[in-house]
């Protein structure tokens, strides 16, 4: 294109200029020509050579935008040059990392689920099940806590309190067989239907107060559930010689079922104080095994079976006697001691007391022979005084161990003392 606007008379490079051969032949005048005709010459050169280096400048400036534009389609690590075409054309915008403006994001990790598994998709909505498990939760509270509060109730209705105010206040040096004596009786009266039947036995030498505790449970027990749901039973009165033990054993079958029936019938669990147990015969000894371990009928189950006797009195005496050291200092414990050994004599007794609850009583010391003379002579309008009331203890007899006295007889003379003043 820049040929056009060359002189003709211009030489091409690399040949001689023509006006170096000719100058010394020419005269003075054409020299002079042919130097203002250089002069020119030398100025359209030189503009030809500005207009080329603004052209090679263009062109310069032109290949890099076109580098730069194609090396931000291709990789940054491709030195060669590459053509732009829409094929391998990603991400025109986010492609250059070097770009100051915007920077590529960091893309996340996508979660990958088991081909053979379906996605769950999450939902926002509140399952139903929850408000069914709620409920639940306060109907199960509820129903325990009315339970709880039946079984309060329930005992309420046999008036424990005031049975544990009246032992405290009657039976002196018992007071173990106190305690054990209500625990046995509220854990039982807690509920009313039972798969067996509570049998409480009552051993210990004469005067000790065990038939004063069946008198106080059949007097209690009669003013809570009635008169006909307690039943009170001596041997030598109710079945006096061998020849009634047949009909005192139809009598006995006869009169606890009918107690049983009517105590269903009420709701109410009756009372069965049996004194003297040792003086029975082994007929009714049997059939009162059967009424308290029925093999074919539950109807008997829910009932209380009170059995007093003074089995192995003279054993426990020894024990007590034997181990009155050891009871000062609060270390003697029946049931750990002297049970076991009493339970193993009353089952080869007979095997009405193979589940039953012993309740042994101990001997009675002198300060507890002087509370039943004070208790007596109270009753009879006596004023106990005390130095008349440790004479009266002094006349009966003592085992003494050590600085202890326990009485032979208990509190059984203590009422015939009192009536001779």
């Amino acid at each position: 294109m820049f040929q056009n606007h060359t002189p003709e008379c211009c030489p091409k490079m690399g040949e001689q200029d023509p006006s170096d051969r000719l100058r010394g032949d020419l005269p003075k005048d054409v020299k002079e020509n042919g130097a203002a005709s250089f002069s020119q010459f030398s100025s359209s050169v030189r503009a030809m050579v500005r207009i080329r280096q603004k052209y090679q400048a263009i062109k310069k400036r032109r290949l890099e935008i076109a580098a730069v534009t194609t090396q931000s389609f291709t990789s940054p690590r491709s030195t060669s040059p590459k053509v732009f075409t829409f094929e391998n054309l990603q991400d025109p915008i986010n492609s250059n990392p070097s770009s100051p403006r915007k920077r590529k994001k960091k893309r996340k990790g996508r979660v990958l689920y088991p081909s053979s598994s379906l996605r769950a998709v999450p939902t926002k909505e509140r399952s139903r099940a929850k408000n069914c498990l709620y409920l639940l939760c306060v109907i199960v509270f509820l129903q325990i806590y009315n339970a709880i509060e039946n079984l309060d109730d329930h005992v309420l209705k046999y008036d424990l309190d005031g049975l544990e105010k009246t032992l405290k206040r009657e039976v002196f040096g018992q007071q173990e067989v106190a305690e054990s004596l209500l625990n046995h009786l509220h854990d039982y009266l807690s509920t009313y239907v039972h798969n067996k039947p509570l049998v409480l036995s009552l051993h210990g030498p004469t005067g000790v107060g065990k038939s004063h505790v069946g008198r106080l449970l059949a007097q209690h027990f009669r003013s809570v559930v009635g008169e006909d749901l307690v039943m009170q039973y001596f041997v030598l009165h109710h079945c006096p010689t061998d020849d009634d033990i047949p009909q005192c054993t139809k009598s006995l079958d006869s009169h606890v079922s009918e107690m049983v029936t009517q105590a269903e019938e009420a709701e109410k669990i009756p009372v069965f104080i049996f004194d003297e147990v040792e003086h029975m015969p082994r007929e009714l000894l049997d059939k009162l095994h059967n009424l308290i371990h029925p093999k074919s009928s539950n109807e008997y189950l829910n009932a209380i079976y009170v059995l007093i006797s003074n089995l192995g009195q003279e054993d426990i005496t020894k024990f007590v006697l034997h181990n009155s050291s050891v009871a000062v200092s609060g270390r003697l414990s029946l049931s750990q001691e002297l049970n076991p050994w009493l339970r193993s004599y009353l089952q080869r007794y007979h095997v009405l007391f193979v589940e039953a609850e012993l309740l042994p009583f101990m001997l009675l010391e002198k300060s507890h022979i002087m509370d039943c003379f004070i208790d007596e002579m109270s009753r009879e309008g006596f004023y106990p005084d005390r130095s008349h009331v440790e004479r009266l203890a002094e006349e009966l007899a003592y085992y003494i161990v050590g600085e202890r006295e326990f009485s032979h007889t208990g509190c059984r003379q203590v009422v015939a003392k009192v009536n001779l003043l």
